[in-house]
């Protein structure tokens, strides 16, 4: 498999906080990868970092075999937030993307035509057609992720970084846009690193599940996702399926510390009860 990113011994501090701590990953070219872990675990500091937009100390990271040292039109990301302009109507902001990677806002008319054509095949994508002339102030949650979605693949990005894009939506929403950033992912087969606290939704959009231990950062353990690039909800429901996710399951409450406060608590419970 080619590697389209490379991370090898990446250590951060935020001060006297250490933060990551000798992260050695590699993400092959259209991988999905999702990352969980306890909270503190340093998932999206990984994940900006990647991105360039945090520093690091020790190690290094590239993206299609050049050195990660900031931002750039090869890595789009996805925040929980939406972060949409919200004076742009929805066909606006995804077209904004374009004149920021050409650098100006003076486009040639051969730049609009291609930056409309591919805006209104997103916008038909994502299901937003009766919502372009929109404002996000006028849109569900669900709709402005789709449309920060939409922005983020407007300069066909090699890889697609998303930070928790889903975690402020309500389950039958989420569930949603699962489907449709699967059937994304199909299409475009860019390179995309998820991060996510649903162990559910790791295992269900993931090609591997990176579990992130805390107090520093680092991985503690890779685990392959066993089913194949066609999905629907009633894998969830599967056996393997909840295999998959009690061994993940398992490894962050392992390394979180969880299961010894738990089991402290059971302990603290038997002493007032006797």
């Amino acid at each position: 498999m080619t590697h389209k990113i490379s991370i090898a011994g990446l250590t951060k501090y935020y001060g006297t906080t250490q933060a990551l701590s000798g992260i050695d990953l590699a993400v092959g070219a259209g991988e999905f990868v999702t990352l969980v872990g306890a909270s503190g675990c340093g998932k999206s500091t990984l994940l900006r970092t990647l991105g360039g937009l945090e520093e690091y100390g020790q190690g290094t990271i590239t993206c299609n075999g050049r050195i990660v040292d900031g931002p750039g039109p090869d890595r789009s990301m996805v925040f929980q937030s939406y972060s949409l302009y919200p004076w742009l109507t929805v066909m606006d902001n995804i077209r904004f993307c374009r004149r920021l990677k050409n650098g100006r806002q003076d486009l040639t008319s051969t730049d609009v035509e291609i930056a409309s054509g591919r805006a209104d095949a997103l916008v038909s994508l994502m299901g937003l057609q009766h919502v372009a002339r929109a404002y996000p102030a006028e849109l569900s949650g669900g709709m402005q992720q789709r449309v920060a979605i939409a922005r983020a693949l407007m300069v066909r990005p090699d890889v697609l970084l998303m930070d928790e894009p889903f975690g402020a939506l309500d389950a039958q929403t989420r569930e949603v846009m699962h489907d449709l950033i699967r059937h994304v992912y199909r299409l475009e087969r860019m390179t995309v690193v998820f991060v996510t606290h649903d162990v559910e939704e790791a295992i269900y959009l993931g090609d591997r599940v990176v579990v992130m231990a805390p107090r520093p950062g680092r991985i503690d353990s890779i685990v392959d996702v066993p089913f194949g690039l066609e999905r629907d909800q009633d894998l969830k429901l599967a056996p393997a399926f909840a295999a998959v996710k009690r061994q993940i399951l398992d490894r962050i409450r392992e390394t979180s510390g969880v299961r010894t406060d738990l089991e402290q608590l059971a302990k603290l419970t038997r002493s007032i009860q006797t």
